[in-house]
């Protein structure tokens, strides 16, 4: 204990090997930093490039702190010596600047200056600047629960701490106490905005001075010895304690802050010598000869191994293959959960009926105790007897504890972007999130669930958020605004993520079991009116599981087909009775059951036995998912159409809450009566 106060790296006391270790990587380092920018000149790549030159001390000594066999590194986008530092080589730096399909940190599909090595959880992240400190936090949390002895760390820009969602990341890791390691290289801008207009203390760390469970270090992150020596002591008090620390690092910024910007444009000439007057390296070398650990020759000797070695590096991914064009299509959506038992999705059982709730709450139940590595939390949804808002998740928290099922705060964007992290811990991991108590409050979670969706795909198929993202959906409950809309229709617009939406308790049931077992992220959005209604009860065969992407016909018919899903396939089906009572047309009822991916084969089936079509559902008609149904119908059944492909929906605004404007806005079963009927003289 008393060896951590003291200073455990300096100029004399530390061994020349690692002396000369740190020399090294600092040279290669800069010698990458200096030549990236030939790369977009000859327009070879590296087309985005953020030097680091200034950051030099902090990055050498968070990479060495970094061990790889046990703890999680979140880089940012300066990161270049820490990816160094932490271990890549000066080839995999390379690829990645100039996306080949070879780069560890995504085969060219992110942007360059994005390293990232997943198999040694060293985490490719986003564009999105900070977001990763809540993936951070999430594998924090699993990093805790799992009695694992390792930290997660997550560095970035002082003036990314401005955005919202790193503020709760520090909340919920100090909340939790998770052994996470912030750290925050402060060069004084973001991009050209000086710090002084992002935050009123002059040292952005000091903005969390007043949470609790969480320690804050302050270093020189242009000197190497004091970064060393900050680093290795936060690393300890975070183990020792389980709890998270901040490292704010006073750097500088020599260089623009990207290749797309001009730093003089902003920065006077006494600030730009003085950035370059407090070159780290430059330092570092001086002090080395100084104090006699190395002659000026002896440094020689590693520059001249540094520059042959980046030559050679730079042969080897010059030769290195670029992506091939028909990659694209890889590592969209991991492969789902295969049902051999109910293929289609499909049964016979005969049993009692089951409430839609009670179908969902039982699923939930099975499926934790199928595995022990799930875990579920969200707004409001485990405090003593009460199971969420709507009671779906009650008597969880009795069953399986308070460390697998609890609440978040309210903070859609942690509940998010924790799940995403703590699903890096271990591929067995599964997470159900109550993303929001209503599906219309789920926005300001939209920048993880962008975050997450493309996640697979953006790591070349190296990393995927295994979560079901769980959301009580649509109206008819007179609960208006942000109680009572749809959201899939915009959602769905976005690659990577499933979308399903049940109208009765078995393939609620089934479509859970199958999210909860797939790799890969799932919205799986449920239908509130419809909780305990009795016409969505049904009998429920014990293990039901629905594949993703199965239609299912609800009502035979020959005239006309609707296509529909959620609280709409019962009205769908009462229409089809009455008119055919009333006046004899025959109505097929398509309940998609799965909107993305998309059983387009049944669709496509029922329409050239019925040549007309009428696609039904709660969301808006404009920009809703139906327009895209339409869409597909058109462009694949036209020849078969007897009659223009109509749709009925919600009116283009928002939901009301009197129960008067409500009815005028949602469909009802009369609306779709009515498009029926005229279909019919076609």
């Amino acid at each position: 204990m008393e060896k951590r106060n003291q200073k455990q790296f300096g100029i004399k006391q530390t061994p020349k090997e690692t002396l000369r270790q740190w020399f090294y990587l600092m040279t290669l380092g800069r010698s990458l930093d200096n030549k990236a920018p030939n790369y977009l000149k000859q327009a070879l790549g590296w087309s985005y490039h953020a030097p680091y030159a200034g950051h030099d001390g902090i990055q050498l000594a968070i990479g060495q702190a970094f061990d790889k066999g046990k703890d999680h590194l979140f880089p940012y986008y300066r990161d270049m010596l820490t990816a160094i530092s932490a271990g890549l080589t000066a080839e995999e730096i390379i690829l990645n600047g100039i996306s080949k399909a070879t780069d560890p940190a995504s085969g060219g599909r992110h942007m360059s200056n994005h390293f990232a090595k997943p198999e040694w959880n060293i985490h490719n992240t986003s564009s999105c600047t900070g977001n990763h400190t809540l993936h951070a936090a999430g594998v924090g949390r699993a990093i805790k629960y799992y009695k694992h002895m390792g930290v997660a760390i997550s560095s970035q820009g002082e003036s990314s701490v401005s955005e919202g969602y790193v503020y709760e990341a520090i909340n919920g890791a100090s909340n939790e106490k998770l052994p996470v390691i912030f750290v925050f290289q402060d060069n004084g801008y973001g991009i050209s905005v000086p710090k002084a207009d992002q935050t009123a203390n002059r040292k952005v760390a000091n903005n969390f001075s007043g949470f609790k469970n969480i320690r804050i270090f302050h270093c020189n992150g242009k000197d190497v010895f004091d970064s060393m020596n900050t680093m290795a002591e936060a690393k300890v008090w975070v183990l020792e304690n389980q709890m998270p620390a901040i490292v704010q690092a006073n750097c500088v910024r020599m260089q623009s802050h990207s290749n797309s910007d001009r730093h003089e444009l902003y920065r006077d000439k006494d600030e730009l010598s003085y950035s370059t007057d407090n070159d780290p390296l430059a330092k570092f070398h001086r002090l080395l000869v100084k104090y006699g650990r190395f002659t000026e020759e002896e440094l020689a000797v590693i520059e001249e191994q540094v520059k042959a070695e980046v030559k050679e590096a730079h042969k080897k991914a010059m030769a290195a293959p670029d992506p091939a064009p028909a990659s694209i299509f890889n590592f969209v959506m991991p492969d789902a959960y295969i049902s051999e038992k109910f293929p289609n999705g499909l049964h016979q059982e005969q049993g009692e009926p089951i409430k839609l709730i009670e179908a969902i709450n039982q699923t939930l139940k099975e499926e934790f105790r199928h595995n022990p590595d799930t875990f579920i939390w969200g707004q409001d949804m485990a405090n003593k007897e009460k199971g969420g808002i709507f009671n779906v998740s009650k008597g969880m928290q009795q069953e399986f504890g308070r460390e697998r099922v609890f609440n978040a705060p309210i903070a859609e964007d942690y509940i998010m972007g924790t799940a995403n992290g703590m699903s890096r811990f271990n591929e067995k991991i599964r997470i159900v999130v109550e993303g929001a108590e209503f599906a219309d409050y789920f926005w300001p979670a939209m920048e993880q669930y962008v975050e997450s969706s493309h996640d697979y795909w953006r790591s070349n198929g190296k990393f995927s958020p295994n979560v079901t993202i769980r959301l009580a959906s649509g109206g008819y409950i007179g609960g208006g605004l942000y109680h009572s809309q749809n959201i899939e229709g915009a959602l769905a617009s976005i690659p990577g993520v499933r979308i399903v939406y049940p109208s009765f308790a078995d393939d609620a049931a089934g479509l859970l079991r199958s999210a909860m077992r797939s790799k890969g992220l799932t919205l799986f959005l449920e239908p509130k009116a419809l909780y305990n209604a009795p016409k969505a009860a049904t009998p429920i065969p014990e293990g039901f599981e629905v594949p993703f992407g199965k239609a299912r016909v609800r009502r035979l018919g020959t005239d006309i087909s609707i296509v529909t899903y959620g609280n709409t396939t019962h009205m769908c089906i009462e229409a089809a009775e009455i008119l055919e009572k009333e006046m004899g047309i025959s109505i097929e009822v398509i309940d998609i059951r799965s909107l993305i991916p998309l059983d387009k084969e049944t669709i496509l089936t029922s329409i050239k036995k019925t040549n007309k079509v009428l696609v039904v559902h709660e969301d808006k008609v404009f920009g809703g998912f139906g327009g895209e149904l339409a869409s597909v119908i058109s462009d694949e059944a036209f020849e078969f159409l007897d009659a223009p492909v109509k749709r009925i929906g919600s009116t283009y605004t928002p939901v009301g809450f009197n129960r008067i404007l409500e009815a005028a806005i949602l469909p009802n079963t009369e609306k779709i009566i009515a498009a029926l009927k005229e279909l019919s003289k076609y």
